[in-house]
């Protein structure tokens, strides 16, 4: 398989400075979603900065992992999207921008800083502008949180 590539790293030029998952915004977190080599899911691993603790010390507060499933869910549902109309995802591709139209987040566990935080992603449903999707967050081999996000598309000059 060739190299990896950030679904991030294709959005347009506009919409490249998101503060959690934009390459270009130079204070921003940089988040990177990877689909899988089959396709089916997608996947973004981070260990997140000591200045993210939540009310629990050594855990991670909740709006993060909410920003954290926004910005892998939109990403995943671009990638999905792409892929359902048969395209594949290459270094030169200008994916479509999608954005949340509705985030619904189940907390499971404390989720601990300083470990590999990893969140999966596979899809629930592709429609003409909506793709819903499902993602589970895990860390120390446990599930943290689930999410499903309604992402849709945007035009280019939105």
């Amino acid at each position: 398989m060739g190299e990896k590539i950030a679904i991030q790293d294709t959005y347009g030029e506009r919409f490249q400075y998101c503060w959690g998952c934009g390459p270009k915004n130079k204070e921003g977190m940089h988040l990177k979603s990877y689909p899988s080599d089959d396709g089916k899911n997608c996947i973004c691993k981070i260990i997140p900065a000591k200045e993210f603790t939540g009310g629990v010390p050594a855990n991670l507060f909740g709006g993060m992992i909410a920003m954290i499933f926004d910005c892998h869910g939109t990403a995943s549902a671009a990638y999905f999207a792409h892929k359902n109309k048969g395209l594949e995802l290459k270094k030169d591709t200008v994916i479509g921008r999608f954005i949340t139209a509705r985030l619904e987040i189940d907390f499971k566990k404390p989720t601990p800083m300083d470990e590999e935080i990893s969140v999966i992603s596979e899809v629930e449903e592709i429609g003409q502008r909506k793709v819903i999707v499902n993602m589970t967050m895990q860390a120390k081999g446990e599930v943290r949180a689930k999410a499903k996000i309604i992402a849709v598309a945007v035009k280019d000059n939105m």
